[in-house]
């Protein structure tokens, strides 16, 4: 029988109170990796103080981030701060490192979850097909990390996902932020995604003020911005981000997209000149 365990560094009960600041939540979600350090190891420190130093046995722990192809979400990059974090306190305290796993998934989509209600997001990600290691896991603990818990969706696709290869593991369900208040609508994680970046001049201020790194979120957004805005943008970028961009939005099949063709033909005639 599987033990099933929830923990979020915040919860938002009222709307407007939410314990971190949004316009740094949505830096972290366009790619500023010095805030997803932060963030990460403020989960992990709250974690370890009120879940795990007292309970952890020294049971093999395999941590899984958020399902992605090729490209990962903004909450990866959370999951692997928090995995170092964690590692240091089992060195501290004479316990094996965690071991890694990834949720694959064969599907990328345009859509915004940010914008769905919960029977949305669900009939949209049921279209997904995911699959994990699951010789990796048998017998271990697993402790599965995600940025932000608004409908539940994820997770129960997470759960079906361990149900259909029969793993009964013990399992830490780890939010950075939960919405608490059913009474708010969904759309609140909308509001949070975007409350700092309005426009791809702020993607750059993020890009050039900030510790950037890609996620699925930016590159998308990026990628769907007007083809004035976008040729604006790129020009004052390096050749190593436009190739980057480019590899990546191949690499996650966003080709597929008609919205993000004439963009990723006016990368490709970059890249073509270096």
């Amino acid at each position: 029988m599987r033990k099933l365990r929830h923990f979020a560094l915040y919860e938002i009960r009222r709307e407007g109170e939410y314990g971190f600041i949004p316009e740094e939540y949505s830096k972290f979600k366009h790619g500023a990796l010095n805030i997803a350090r932060r963030y990460g190891y403020n989960l992990a420190e709250k974690f370890i103080a009120d879940c795990f130093a007292d309970q952890y046995g020294g049971e093999p722990i395999v941590i899984l981030p958020s399902a992605y192809s090729h490209i990962p979400a903004a909450s990866f990059h959370i999951c692997k701060y928090f995995t170092d974090r964690l590692n240091i306190w089992l060195f501290e305290n004479n316990f094996q490192a965690v071991e890694e796993a990834k949720i694959y998934r064969t599907v990328s989509y345009r859509d915004d979850y940010g914008l769905m209600s919960a029977e949305q997001r669900y009939n949209l990600i049921c279209g997904d097909e995911f699959h994990v290691d699951k010789a990796l896991v048998e017998g271990k603990t697993l402790i599965h990390i995600d940025d932000i818990k608004i409908t539940g969706t994820h997770e129960r696709v997470i759960m079906n996902l361990f149900d259909k290869y029969g793993m009964t593991n013990d399992c830490f369900m780890l939010y950075f932020a939960e919405l608490a208040n059913p009474d708010i609508p969904p759309m609140i994680e909308n509001q949070l995604n975007y409350a700092f970046v309005k426009s791809l001049d702020d993607v750059d201020c993020i890009i050039k003020s900030e510790t950037f790194g890609f996620n699925t979120r930016v590159v998308k957004y990026i990628l769907n911005t007007a083809s004035e805005s976008f040729d604006r943008f790129i020009a004052t970028q390096s050749s190593a981000f436009i190739i980057d961009l480019y590899c990546k939005a191949i690499g996650n099949g966003y080709f597929k997209f008609p919205a993000y063709r004439r963009n990723l033909e006016k990368l490709r005639s970059i890249v073509g000149m270096h």
